[in-house]
């Protein structure tokens, strides 16, 4: 039961994830691109620790972990760059 349930999730989040890759190439202003990109690294993030599930792994967590921390620095970053036009003041 819980391998249908992986794959299932599986495919919900390989969904989910063209979905967002669809609204980075169109969406029609930039922070709308900024809003994709960032669910695109939780979708990434979700992917990761629904591997290491499957494959019965501890090291697909820290891994998920490091992908979170970049995508929360990197939207941050972009996200004062859009507002201010620099990201160190």
């Amino acid at each position: 039961m819980i391998d249908w349930a992986l794959d299932f999730v599986f495919a919900a989040i390989a969904l989910s994830m063209l979905i967002c890759g669809w609204r980075l190439l169109r969406g029609p202003e930039m922070p709308d691109r900024l809003l994709a990109l960032d669910t695109l690294y939780i979708n990434i993030v979700a992917l990761v620790i629904v591997l290491g599930m499957r494959w019965r792994t501890d090291s697909l967590f820290e891994a998920a972990l490091i992908v979170a921390l970049l995508g929360f620095v990197s939207t941050v970053a972009l996200g004062r760059y859009l507002s201010r036009g620099d990201v160190i003041e």
